[in-house]
């Protein structure tokens, strides 16, 4: 009996062992099968995630593309010109443009002074380009205000100016107009000022032009500076002009510029009118003795003599006197040949690129376009016609006490536009006289010229600079 309740006792317990594992094998499928879906369904999550950063990203990526593509839109110059907040924007850009364009016209069909007026022209195109950053006169404001940081300072503008600011360093250091004035030293044949003496009243007479439109500029509001560098128009000579504007009025320096090397190739326009209205045709057809020969010392000794006298009177003309007379040294005395070559023609070449790339660089819409920049082209052409006038009538007084008569039409020639107006005076001489050569006999007043304005301007600086 016992031994059947063993077994049926050990039949109950394994029944439920059976049963228990049984359970616990349901219960381990089951949490096995709920752990798969949920690694299936984090799976599904973590697509889905990854398709949303996927979708993101492209928009992310779209928006940045259509960003660049309106923030390079915005940095082109003909939105800046219309755009109201832009600062570097401004209508008359485009008036300037047109206007650099009309120049170059002039310079490369018309030949209008070429040389200069198409860099000039070409540096007003540059700077006149809205973004281009070439030319940035806030930073000359600054190195002009004695209240700035960077008041007569270059390092702002070597550090922060572009390529026409770094070029205009040398015109507002006085620099170009020099090494030019070696290059027309080395040009120039002071033969016939040396043969004819009298030529050189002829070339301060012509000088009259600058000072009568001094007074007249300063009548008219310009300060003393603005109205001699006005006045300086008058002299015809386009580095004198610019060395002068530069040290008193840099804010004009591009009409300035402008008029000045605009009335230099005007001169077969302008001055014939004036000589026969100031002559009359016996004058006009008066002719004159053949110059003597002038030696090589007195053409060696005439520079040196020149410098000398006038640093000593006039320490202020100095600087163009001397590289003018350097110039010429060079060329006479035939011991330098190769220096004399190069600075006609390697030398004068470079700095006139430099010189009408940064001259041109000044002439903003904002400082060109406005009625003072009307006023300086009209007393500009006075002034010329003035010096002009002044020539041919200092002539025409000398007549008076001597009994050598010289042909008054060569005073026009005064001026110093070298070789062009002594070839007028020689043009309206052969119309009413073409057996008359008066050319070597304006050349003296011509260069005369030269010297008489690098004279006024060293004047005009040490009064007013």
């Amino acid at each position: 009996m016992n031994y059947l309740k063993s077994i049926i006792l050990s039949l109950v317990l394994l029944l439920s062992a059976t049963t228990f594992a049984q359970e616990t094998a349901t219960a381990a499928v089951e949490q096995e099968d709920v752990a798969v879906a949920q690694a299936e369904t984090m799976a599904v999550q973590e697509e889905l995630q990854t398709l949303s950063d996927l979708v993101a990203t492209e928009e992310a990526g779209e928006e940045s593309v259509w960003q660049e593509v309106k923030d390079f839109f915005m940095t082109m110059g003909i939105v800046r010109v219309f755009d109201k907040q832009e600062a570097t924007g401004d209508w008359r850009q485009l008036v300037m443009l047109l206007i650099s364009f009309f120049l170059l016209y002039l310079a490369i069909k018309k030949q209008y002074e070429p040389l200069l007026l198409l860099p000039i022209a070409f540096g007003m195109l540059l700077t006149n380009l809205p973004g281009s950053g070439m030319f940035h006169s806030e930073l000359w404001s600054a190195f002009l205000d004695p209240n700035s940081p960077a008041y007569h300072s270059y390092g702002a503008i070597l550090k922060e100016g572009g390529l026409l600011d770094v070029l205009y360093i040398g015109v507002k250091a006085g620099v170009y107009p020099c090494l030019i004035f070696i290059g027309v030293g080395a040009m120039t044949d002071f033969g016939p000022l040396i043969a004819n003496p009298k030529s050189l009243m002829l070339g301060a007479a012509a000088q009259i032009g600058i000072f009568l439109t001094f007074l007249c500029a300063n009548a008219m509001g310009f300060t003393e500076a603005q109205a001699g560098s006005i006045g300086i128009i008058g002299g015809a000579d386009g580095p004198t002009s610019i060395f002068l504007t530069s040290r008193l009025a840099p804010e004009l320096l591009g009409p300035i510029a402008i008029a000045a090397y605009s009335y230099m190739a005007l001169v077969p326009v302008i001055q014939p009118p004036i000589m026969r209205a100031l002559t009359t045709k016996k004058e006009r057809a008066i002719k004159m003795k053949q110059l003597r020969a002038v030696g090589k010392t007195e053409k060696i000794v005439f520079p040196i003599m020149v410098t000398t006298v006038v640093a000593l009177i006039l320490p202020d003309a100095a600087p163009l006197i001397g590289c003018l007379m350097l110039g010429n040294l060079m060329k006479e005395c035939g011991v330098v040949d190769r220096l004399s070559k190069t600075a006609q023609n390697e030398l004068m070449n470079i700095v006139v690129i430099f010189l009408g790339l940064s001259v041109g660089a000044t002439a903003t819409g904002a400082s060109f376009l406005n009625v003072k920049t009307l006023m300086i082209l009209a007393m500009g052409i006075v002034a010329f016609g003035c010096g002009s006038a002044g020539g041919v009538l200092l002539v025409k007084f000398m007549n008076l006490f001597t009994k050598e008569k010289m042909n008054p039409l060569i005073g026009s020639a005064g001026v110093s536009a070298v070789p062009m107006a002594a070839r007028v005076s020689q043009q309206v001489g052969q119309e009413e006289n073409p057996s008359n050569f008066l050319l070597m006999h304006a050349m003296g007043p011509n260069v005369a010229g030269v010297i008489g304005s690098a004279v006024a301007a060293g004047l005009l600086l040490s009064f007013l600079g």
